[in-house]
C-alpha cells in the first residue's frame, strides 16, 4: 500500500509541475491555484508512503520518476529539446534509483 502512496504523490507531484509550466509565472489564474492543491496532495501522499519505506529509497523514486516523466511532458507537451546527453543522464538517473532500491531489499 505504501507504494501506491508513493504513485499517488509522484502523479500529483508532475500535475503539479506542469501547472508550473502553464502557470506562465502565475499569471494564469487556475493554473496557478492547481499547483498548490497538487503539491500539497502529492506532499501528503509521499508522508503516509513514508511510513513503510525508506526515505533514501522513496525520494530517489519520486525524485527519479519525477525528472524523467516531467522530461518527457516537456518533449511530447512543450516541444522541449531532447538531444542525446539528456537520454543518457535520464538512464543514468534510472539506473542511480533502481541502485539505491534493489540495495534496501533484504
Amino acid at each position: 500500500m505504501s507504494y501506491l502512496y508513493l504513485a499517488c504523490a509522484i502523479v500529483f507531484e508532475i500535475c503539479g509541475t506542469t501547472c508550473m509550466k502553464l502557470s506562465e509565472g502565475f499569471t494564469k489564474t487556475l493554473p496557478s491555484i492547481f499547483i498548490f492543491v497538487f503539491y500539497g496532495i502529492s506532499f501528503i501522499s509521499f508522508t503516509i508512503a513514508l511510513k513503510k519505506i525508506d526515505v533514501s529509497v522513496a525520494y530517489a523514486i519520486w525524485a527519479g520518476l519525477g525528472v524523467a516523466l516531467i522530461s518527457l511532458i516537456g518533449y511530447f507537451g512543450f516541444n522541449e529539446p531532447m538531444p542525446a546527453a539528456r537520454v543518457l543522464s535520464l538512464a543514468l538517473i534510472a539506473i542511480g534509483v533502481i541502485g539505491l532500491h534493489l540495495s534496501s531489499i533484504n
